[in-house]
């Protein structure tokens, strides 16, 4: 029997949504992508705004979100097809060259986060979980009392950027010894200790909680491809926005963006211009700089504060 929380509580309210209309202008009789679903906020404004004959393919790795998503868009019943799994899957299912559109909403999404039992907060006690998909069998967990201390410390340094990244690993080996570490708040209290906030606003776990969030579902290590999974989806005019939500996921993004766009081929690991070969860009570049929420929607949502757009179309 499932748990009430699983569709009902899945609501959250999309970011960025004016503007991800804008910038995917959805069209009657236009096909288009979600690949990150989440409650189905994004995927029910694109239907809306494609209607009356507009359809949509939408995915996510999270069951509790494709079922909350099926059950918003149901008065769109044979526009759309949502499945679980991660957008990197979607060219097993979706024709190549065939979107007007594709939307990614990157990160981990505010029921997530709100769900004690998922793991994924430092601010409430629950598993430390953190799995975006509970099919899989690597949780945070397993990853805290198993991986080494160097693991560890590069966890936190490379995807965090903590700074005091060996010394919490070191830390944290030392306090598995005698106690296995399996809740949020027996983690977040560690940190604290090990760092206090002395009046500073972000929680000292924060870091880290994103790093082993990160690590857990791979969420670099797939992005790029995801990203050319997607980017082959779209037809000829299709655009792909992608909303990013911390400087790794936006570094990649952009560095894909601008691959996308170069009017020249890198010969080599080094981009030296004498060695450039020209050829036809793939894409271009609808926004030049990041779309960020503006001041409204930063006060009436502020977990969008860290959100940012970018899009671009195929040539």
């Amino acid at each position: 029997m499932k748990e009430p929380w699983h569709v009902a509580s899945f609501v959250h309210k999309p970011v960025l949504l004016e503007q991800v209309l804008e910038g995917l202008a959805p069209v009657d009789g236009g096909l288009y992508i979600d690949g990150t679903v989440g409650g189905g906020g994004h995927a029910e404004a694109i239907l809306a705004a494609s209607s009356p004959t507009g359809r949509l393919y939408g995915c996510d790795r999270d069951g509790a979100a494709v079922e909350a998503a099926v059950e918003r868009l149901c008065s769109y019943g044979g526009r759309y097809e949502i499945r679980r799994g991660r957008f990197l899957e979607l060219p097993g299912w979706v024709p190549r060259d065939s979107c007007d559109g594709a939307l990614l909403d990157l990160g981990v999404s505010s029921p997530q986060l709100d769900r004690a039992e998922r793991g994924f907060s430092f601010q409430q006690d629950g598993p430390l979980d953190m799995r975006m998909d509970d099919r899989q069998a690597m949780t945070a967990e397993q990853l805290v009392n198993e991986a080494s201390e160097a693991e560890l410390a590069k966890i936190f340094w490379e995807f965090g950027g903590e700074r005091e990244s060996r010394r919490f690993a070191r830390e944290i080996v030392r306090a598995r010894q005698s106690k296995r570490m399996d809740r949020t708040l027996q983690l977040a209290g560690l940190i604290e200790r090990l760092s206090p906030r002395r009046g500073r606003k972000a929680h000292p776990a924060t870091k880290v909680f994103q790093a082993l969030r990160i690590a857990v579902n791979e969420e670099l290590s797939s992005l790029k491809d995801g990203l050319e999974a997607v980017f082959g989806l779209l037809k000829p005019g299709g655009r792909l926005a992608v909303i990013t939500f911390h400087s790794l996921e936006d570094a990649m993004v952009k560095a894909f963006f601008r691959e996308k766009a170069r009017d020249y081929n890198v010969c080599g690991p080094v981009d030296v211009p004498e060695l450039r070969r020209d050829r036809k860009p793939e894409a271009r570049l609808v926004t030049r700089k990041a779309i960020k929420p503006d001041t409204a929607e930063q006060e009436s949502n502020p977990r969008s504060r860290s959100a940012q757009l970018r899009i671009l179309e195929r040539e």
